[in-house]
C-alpha cells in the first residue's frame, strides 16, 4: 500500500488525525517530556518558573531600591529609608546572584534532557523504519518526506528539541504574565489592558508563523535537494568523480540554485510575519503610551513614588513577553509541527508491517522448491510492470541461473523472493505454501544474499563477516571457515591488525578494500548466514568486482560452494551461469527460455545468441547483432 494511500484509508486518517490534534503542538511537547521522566519535568517546570520569577524580582528590588534612595540621602542609611534601601539592594543581589547560581544546573539539564529525548525519538524513527518486511516505503517520496520532517532536516529545527524549546517559552510568557499582574496591583486595568492587547496581538503573529513553517514543509523536497547536494560535496563517496568529470562547479552552483529557492521559500514567510508585525506596531505603541502617561501622571502628582514608577516602567516593557513572537517561538513551532509526523510514521508502518506479518514458522525451508505462480510486479508510480504473468520454478538444493538484459526485472525477482517487495498479482509458493502466509522474517533468515550493491560496513573484518549472522559473531571457527570458502582468508592474514581491522579509511587505523576484496567479504558473510540456518543463497553478479585470477578462482569453486544449497544466480558473465544445474533467460517480464547450458545453447534461441556474442569476444570478431 502506498504511502498516501495508508493515510487516505479511513484507518489511515483516523490515526492521522488523532496524532496531528488529539496529541500535536505544545501538548505533545509536553508529554513527550513526561513520558520521559517526571522527574525531569518538575525539574524542568520549577527552573522555568525560577528563570521567569528571579529577573522580575530583581527588577522591582532595583525599582524600589531607586525610590528609597533620595530618602536615604536625606536621612542618612541609619534612617528606615536608609534600612529599606539596603533590605531591597540585598534582595536584589540576592536574586540575581540565585539566577547566575542556577543557570549552569538550567544548561546542564536543558543539554541533558535534550540528548535523551533526540535519543528517544530517533530510536523510535529507526523502529519505525526497521519495522516492515519489505522496503517499499523507503522508496516512497512521500514518506522520506515525513521522514526528513522527522527528523529535524528541515532548517534544524530537532523535534526532540520540542520539550526544551516550549519551557523557556512558557517561561517568557510566565514573565509577561506576572509582569500584568504587578501592573494590575498598580491599576487593575491597565495590568488587564496590556494583557489583552498582547494576546490580541498574538493571534496575527502566531497565525503568521504557522503559515511559515507550512510554507518550509511545502518545500520538503527542496530541502532534500539541496541537503543532499551538500553531502555529496562534502562526503568522500563521490569526491573522485566530481573532479575526474569537472562537477565541483556544477554542483556548488546546482546546491546555490536549490538554496535559492529554499531561501526564496524561507523569505516568503518570513515577509508575511513582518508585515503582519508591522500592522500591530501601532496598536502596540498606543498601549505603551497609553501606559506610560498613566504612569507619569501618577507619579507627577505623588500617587506612587520614584521606585514605583520605576518598576511600573520596567514591568510595562516586560507585559511584551505575553505575545511577542521571536526565534524561540518560531523554532517552538517548527518542532511541534514535525512532532506528529514521528506519531504518523509509527502509525502507518505499523500497520504496513501488519499486512505483511505471516504465522507459519519457515525454518528449514525450502525442502521441495520455489515456485513463482504468474507472478506480476509494479514499482509504486510506475506506468508498467516489471514483471509479468512470470512462472519459474527452483528446485531446492540446486542452483538456478537467472540471465537477461539490463532492465529485464532480475533484480527485482530478488526482491521479490527476499520478501522486501510482495508481487502485485500472483504468488510465490515454498514447498507449496504461500509466501505471505510464511513468518516473514523467519524467512528472511532462510535467504542469505550478496546483492549488487552490497553493504560496505565501517566495522571489523571479524564484524562485516559475522553479520550474516549477528547471533553468532562469538562464532570465531565459522567466520574463519565462511572466510576461507569464499577465499578471503589472505586478505585478511594481510590487514594491519587482521580480523579486527576496521574496513575503512574514514576511522584511524582503518584499511580501505578493493572492490574485488570486498565482494570476497561480502561473499564470506553470506555464506556465513547459510552456515547458521539460511537455505536460500542469492548471487547477484558475484564475481563483478573480481579480477581475471580471482574470478577463475571463484568459478573452480562455485559448485563445492553452492552444493545441496538453493543457490540463484544472477549474471551476465555466462562462463558463471554456465556452471548452474537449471538456467533461465528472462525477456519482457518473463520466463523466455529454460534448460540446461547445453540444451540452451543448441536451442538457438535468445540465450544462444547472448552466448555467442559473450563468446565472440574471446574467440574472433564480434558478430552482427541479429536483427
Amino acid at each position: 500500500m502506498a504511502w498516501g494511500a495508508s493515510l487516505r484509508s479511513p484507518r489511515g486518517f483516523a490515526a492521522a488525525t488523532r496524532a496531528r490534534y488529539a496529541a500535536s503542538g505544545r501538548v505533545r511537547a509536553a508529554r513527550l517530556l513526561l513520558e520521559t521522566s517526571r522527574s525531569w519535568s518538575l525539574a524542568v517546570a520549577l527552573l522555568g518558573v525560577a528563570n521567569a520569577l528571579l529577573p522580575l524580582l530583581v527588577l522591582v528590588a532595583l525599582g524600589s531600591v531607586v525610590g528609597d534612595l533620595p530618602g536615604a540621602i536625606r536621612h542618612g542609611m541609619a534612617s528606615s529609608d536608609g534600612h529599606r534601601l539596603e533590605l531591597m539592594l540585598v534582595l536584589a543581589i540576592a536574586a540575581y546572584l540565585i539566577n547566575l547560581l542556577i543557570d549552569p544546573f538550567h544548561e546542564v539539564l536543558m543539554l541533558t534532557v535534550r540528548a535523551r529525548l533526540s535519543d528517544d525519538l530517533q530510536s523510535r524513527l529507526m523502529a519505525a523504519v526497521s519495522g516492515p518486511i519489505g522496503v517499499a516505503h523507503l522508496e516512497d517520496p512521500t514518506l522520506l518526506d515525513k521522514l526528513a520532517s522527522a527528523r529535524g532536516q528541515l532548517l534544524s529545527a530537532q523535534p526532540s528539541d520540542a520539550p526544551v524549546m516550549l519551557a523557556l517559552v512558557l517561561s517568557a510568557r510566565l514573565t509577561g504574565l506576572l509582569a500584568c499582574a504587578v501592573l494590575g496591583w498598580f491599576r487593575w486595568w491597565l495590568g488587564l489592558g496590556m494583557l489583552v492587547v498582547w494576546l490580541l496581538v498574538r493571534i496575527p503573529l502566531h497565525a503568521a508563523q504557522r503559515g511559515q513553517v507550512a510554507k518550509y514543509q511545502g518545500g520538503t523536497n527542496i530541502f532534500r535537494r539541496s541537503y543532499y547536494l551538500l553531502e555529496t560535496a562534502l562526503q568522500p563517496g563521490a569526491a573522485k568523480e566530481l573532479r575526474v568529470f569537472g562537477l565541483s562547479d556544477w554542483i556548488v552552483g546546482e546546491y546555490g540554485g536549490q538554496w535559492a529557492k529554499a531561501i526564496e521559500i524561507f523569505h516568503g514567510g518570513r515577509m508575511v510575519f513582518i508585515r503582519r508585525y508591522l500592522a500591530t506596531f501601532f496598536p502596540v505603541l498606543v498601549a505603551y503610551v497609553g501606559g506610560c502617561a498613566v504612569i507619569a501622571w501618577a507619579g507627577f502628582h505623588h500617587e506612587i513614588d520614584l521606585g514605583e514608577v520605576t518598576v511600573m516602567l520596567t514591568m510595562l516593557v516586560a507585559t511584551s513577553q505575553v505575545g511577542a513572537q521571536g526565534g524561540n517561538d518560531l523554532a517552538l513551532q517548527q518542532m511541534v509541527t514535525a512532532l506528529p509526523d514521528v506519531d504518523e510514521l509509527e502509525g502507518a508502518l505499523a500497520d504496513r508491517s501488519d499486512s505483511l506479518a505471516g504465522s507459519r514458522p519457515a525454518a528449514g525451508l525450502p525442502e521441495r522448491d520455489i515456485c513463482f505462480e504468474r507472478v506480476s510486479f509494479r514499482y509504486p508510480g510506475a506506468d508498467v510492470d516489471v514483471l509479468s504473468d512470470l512462472d519459474l520454478v527452483m528446485p531446492a538444493g540446486r542452483s538456478t541461473a537467472i540471465v537477461g538484459l539490463n532492465g529485464a526485472g532480475k533484480t527485482t525477482l530478488v526482491k521479490l523472493l527476499s520478501r522486501l517487495h510482495d508481487p502485485t498479482s500472483g504468488q510465490i509458493l515454498v514447498d507449496g505454501i504461500s509466501l505471505g502466509e510464511l513468518d516473514a522474517r523467519s524467512w528472511q533468515r532462510q535467504v542469505s544474499v550478496v546483492n549488487q550493491d552490497f553493504t560496505r560496513y565501517p566495522l571489523s573484518a571479524r564484524e562485516n563477516v559475522g553479520l550474516g549472522s549477528p547471533a553468532h559473531l562469538d562464532d570465531d571457527a565459522g567466520i574463519t571457515a565462511a572466510a576461507s570458502r569464499a577465499g578471503a582468508l589472505e586478505l585478511i592474514a594481510s590487514l594491519p591488525k587482521g580480523w579486527e581491522t576496521v574496513l575503512s579509511r574514514e576511522y584511524s587505523g582503518g584499511v580501505e578494500l578493493s572492490g574485488g576484496q570486498w565482494q570476497r567479504v561480502a561473499l564470506a558473510r553470506a555464506l556465513f548466514a547459510l552456515r547458521h540456518g539460511a537455505r536460500v543463497l542469492v548471487l547477484d553478479e558475484p564475481t563483478a568486482y573480481l579480477d581475471v585470477r580471482a574470478e577463475a578462482e571463484f568459478f573452480d569453486r562455485f559448485l563445492e560452494i553452492t552444493a545441496g544449497v538453493t543457490t540463484i544466480v544472477i549474471s551476465h558473465r555466462f562462463s558463471t551461469v554456465r556452471r548452474a544445474d537449471h538456467i533461465c533467460v528472462l525477456d519482457g517480464g518473463r520466463i523466455a527460455e529454460a534448460g540446461s547450458h547445453e540444451a540452451l545453447v543448441a536451442s538457438g534461441g535468445r540465450y544462444a545468441e547472448m552466448f555467442l556474442v559473450q563468446a565472440a569476444r574471446f574467440t574472433g570478431p564480434e558478430p552482427e547483432p541479429t536483427p
